[in-house]
């Protein structure tokens, strides 16, 4: 049986051989385009995260027709039903759609549609968008793939500091560098638990159809890649929404039944419908469980109420034996003691933990957050499996990153020649590593290092003379970097007063439950 009579949408042109941050001009322009609409929304008190989703609705009729796969939305609720009518009828029509496609029609126009409503208040505004989207170029679009169009526009929207949406997403030029030493393969089943607009995965699948040829594959293999090969779960219903479409336009996991981006807490039961993986690429939510409780799944060995920690161990309890996952964490899992300082050791133990990139602060929306990626692959057998940890610091020393200094994949390009051609890490790999000395970004240190520090991961040598400015950090810098401490004081003394037989309801009187 053939991808084409099995999913949906049929199959796409080939991705641009360019990245998500280097597309072809034409959909530079359509997205520019796409995005002027949002100016019309505003005036109709749209905020910009409303605005994708809005758009959303209306792009997924649109490229329906345009891929001649209009037979999965039920008839009278497709695109040329919305283009026919007049501004007021149209504006009743366009809510009635939204409901009857949340409840007819294939499971992912379900999916995308489930418990959808318009933002839109003027019957004008919503005619104007029909009529300026069908205006678009749609044959240079299909041309150039619809999906790399619909990247470009989350891809705008997160870098539109008013949206907000720059919180959740992770900078594309760190997603690609990642995904080009973890190399995806099609024989990959790959995961991310905290999926937000898919990026990981949209990122591996540009991987694997840039570095193998599909024509090569079977049916079985095709069938299999396109639908059961990516897997995620997403807390936010919009976002979600957001990441089926993109998905749905790469022409991915389009059976929900299969696989796909699921609506759910991978902290909770909800994990189950993720199962194992091969690759897991991640970049877990900062901070606590909400109201400060801990995760309602009781496979976890440790618990805590902070999300890092969580997610963690799901990663490397998820990965199939010699499984690799790269997963980008802030400072505090590095160094908290307690739970934390167990977890690292539980982690170390049970994966080989190879390589710490420690990042460039100014990177994420939030401009105090400093982060890292671990690298790690699941070992077969349950205790000590990390022999070394390679760390790379391209944190000291880097440019203030921002509008006159954009932060590009360019800079990533010494730490990928430095981490070799094996993406697990295996002993040959690290063997051929050069350790840099002092001076130098790259060095090795043994398990027994690590242990005499206490498991601490918070390792660093080179000088920053780029701190050296004499000038104080922004305040909400210094504020984010004290709470970040002052929350890994509490939950070790919760740790410690747990184990003196404290209970919770007495902590949460207390004020210690963080």
């Amino acid at each position: 049986m053939t991808r084409e009579a099995t999913s949906w949408p049929p199959r796409l042109p080939p991705a641009w051989s360019g990245t998500p941050k280097d597309p072809m001009t034409k959909t530079i322009d359509i997205v520019q385009k796409l995005w002027n609409l949002c100016n019309d929304l505003r005036d109709d008190g749209v905020t910009y995260h409303q605005y994708v989703t809005e758009l959303t609705y209306l792009l997924f009729l649109k490229m329906a027709k345009e891929t001649a796969t209009e037979d999965q939305l039920p008839e009278g609720y497709r695109w040329d039903d919305l283009l026919k009518l007049s501004a007021p009828d149209l504006f009743e029509h366009y809510r009635r759609t939204l409901l009857e496609l949340g409840t007819k029609g294939a499971p992912l126009v379900r999916q995308i549609y489930a418990d959808a409503n318009s933002f839109i208040r003027k019957p004008v505004t919503i005619k104007k968008l029909v009529a300026d989207i069908d205006a678009l170029d749609w044959y240079s679009a299909r041309e150039e793939g619809l999906g790399d169009l619909y990247e470009g526009l989350l891809a705008k929207n997160a870098n539109e500091k008013k949206s907000g949406a720059g919180q959740y997403f992770t900078p594309r030029p760190l997603i690609d560098s990642i995904v080009a030493v973890m190399k995806p393969t099609s024989d990959d089943r790959i995961q991310d638990p905290a999926a937000g607009t898919g990026g990981f995965l949209i990122a591996a699948h540009h991987y694997i159809r840039e570095h193998e040829d599909e024509f090569t594959w079977d049916d079985a293999r095709r069938e299999r890649y396109y639908q059961d090969a990516y897997h995620g779960m997403e807390l936010v219903p919009d976002t979600q929404r957001l990441a089926l479409m993109n998905l749905m336009l790469h022409g991915l996991a389009n059976d929900p039944e299969k696989s796909g981006i699921h609506l759910g807490d991978t902290l909770s039961d909800d994990y189950k419908k993720l199962g194992k993986a091969t690759l897991i690429l991640s970049n877990p939510p900062f901070g606590t469980k909400k109201g400060g409780g801990v995760p309602t799944r009781d496979d976890l060995t440790f618990e805590t109420s902070n999300k890092q920690f969580s997610f963690l161990q799901h990663i490397y309890n998820a990965l199939e034996t010699n499984g690799r996952a790269a997963v980008i964490l802030p400072d505090n899992v590095l160094f908290e003691s307690g739970i934390g300082k167990a977890i690292r050791a539980n982690l170390m133990d049970k994966c080989r933990l190879h390589t710490l990139l420690r990042l460039p602060t100014g990177i994420f929306y939030a401009q105090g957050v400093k982060t890292n990626v671990l690298f790690l692959t699941r070992g077969a057998g349950e205790k000590g499996n990390t022999q070394e940890v390679w760390v790379y610091d391209m944190r000291a020393n880097m440019p203030q990153f921002g509008k006159r200094t954009p932060f590009t994949r360019e800079y990533f390009r010494e730490f990928e020649a430095a981490f070799g051609e094996d993406p697990r890490g295996g002993a040959e790999a690290l063997a051929a590593r050069v350790d840099t000395g002092m001076e130098g970004r790259f060095r090795r240190f043994t398990r027994e290092q690590i242990a005499e520090r206490g498991d601490s991961l918070d390792i660093s040598w080179l000088k920053d003379d780029s701190a050296d400015t004499g000038e104080l950090p922004e305040p909400a810098q210094l504020a984010e970097e004290a709470l970040t401490e002052l929350k890994g004081a509490m939950e070790e003394l919760r740790a410690i007063l747990l184990e003196l037989g404290e209970s919770d309801e007495t902590l949460e009187e207390a004020g210690v439950l963080v």
